[in-house]
């Protein structure tokens, strides 16, 4: 009979090496303790270090964690991994509370509802899915995409949601009727990440070519910030699907995210951090520049942002650049999502660990 055992935290630490090894072992009733070793034979394009096994044991799967999120009310967060499963954890200390299971392949984001009770995610499986964050069941799926689904976005307190796809679209969704209410970029690329927001009164949104469904709620007025593959930033009218304007950055755009009803900020994938002014893209307001490692999370925080990297670099910039912190111990692993509650900030990153910061004072 084969056992299973999974491997956590610090033990990536070393297996994350090229040639590091860990030792294990496994006692069954009865039997004699057989011991064993892992050892990294180097690390796959994808990330995730090759390992073999000595004495029987089997690598069946390595896992990482992709995304995190964090409940309005700071008590509970939400992770997702490449094991096409979910977890729900006590923020305050990381108990797992749920586990949430259905995706197949990786969960690539997933994110808390307003009321901190209910999850969204989006998995390369193509689905979108709603989830209890009380029981763990899964409410609702949406499938109309062609590709896996890269990141979502909530309107307002969650009557409609949106999602983006590697098949380069952007989509609106009615959770009430479970259906798609429309496409709302078709961009030709893969979207990788997006972000909803205000628009300024100043901002022209443009018309609808139809009269929205009655089952859009609270579209009217917002801008959807679309992160492209194709080196595209584009900002598109959510109920109009009207593109509002398009930005040429100098590499594929990892994510985006507002600063305010006029500032956004993009990164690339060759490490630049755009601050764009929406009433006026021709020309960036400033180009934040810290290394050449991929930008994968851009965050707002207090009166400045801050940004992850495939470095393992995290900072916080805040207002005018006057003053950086570095949040450290990633130690060279790409770091992949920021969440934060009040004074404190989650991580989550390629070594599998999810890291908590407590920020004393800024």
């Amino acid at each position: 009979m084969a056992a299973t055992m999974r491997i956590q935290s610090d033990w990536n630490q070393v297996l994350r090496r090229n040639e590091g090894e860990a030792w294990l072992s496994c006692r069954s009733p009865g039997k004699s303790t057989l011991y064993g070793s892992l050892t990294c034979q180097g690390v796959g394009s994808d990330g995730i270090p090759e390992i073999s096994a000595s004495e029987g044991f089997v690598v069946n799967e390595i896992t990482k964690i992709i995304c995190i999120d964090i409940s309005s009310g700071g008590g509970l967060g939400v992770s997702s991994s490449t094991d096409g499963t979910m977890k729900i954890w006590q923020a305050a200390n990381g108990e797992i509370r749920r586990l949430l299971e259905g995706h197949v392949y990786d969960v690539n984001c997933c994110r808390f509802f307003p009321s901190g009770l209910v999850v969204l995610s989006g998995g390369m499986d193509a689905q979108l899915k709603i989830w209890s964050a009380e029981d763990a069941s899964c409410v609702v799926t949406f499938k109309g995409h062609k590709g896996g689904i890269l990141d979502t976005a909530i309107v307002d307190r969650g009557r409609n949601v949106i999602s983006s796809s590697r098949d380069g679209t952007a989509r609106l969704w009615d959770c009430g009727k479970s259906a798609c209410l429309g496409v709302v970029a078709d961009c030709g690329s893969p979207v990788n990440g997006i972000a909803l927001g205000v628009a300024d009164n100043t901002i022209n949104l443009g018309s609808p070519e139809n009269a929205p469904s009655e089952r859009e709620i609270g579209t009217e007025g917002k801008i959807l910030l679309l992160a492209r593959e194709d080196k595209k930033l584009q900002g598109v009218g959510l109920q109009s699907r009207q593109p509002v304007f398009l930005f040429v950055g100098s590499d594929a755009f990892n994510c985006c995210t507002f600063l305010s009803s006029i500032y956004l900020l993009a990164g690339t994938q060759d490490g630049n951090v755009y601050q764009l002014d929406v009433r006026n893209t021709k020309a960036p307001v400033q180009i934040i520049h810290r290394s050449g490692a991929p930008v994968l999370c851009l965050l707002p925080y207090r009166d400045g942002f801050i940004a992850s990297q495939g470095d393992g670099t995290c900072f916080i910039i805040q207002q005018d650049l006057d003053h950086v912190i570095d949040l450290t111990e990633a130690d060279c692993d790409p770091v992949y999502k920021v969440a934060t509650w009040e004074k404190q900030i989650y991580t989550c990153c390629r070594d599998g660990m999810v890291r908590r910061y407590q920020l004393s004072d800024l």
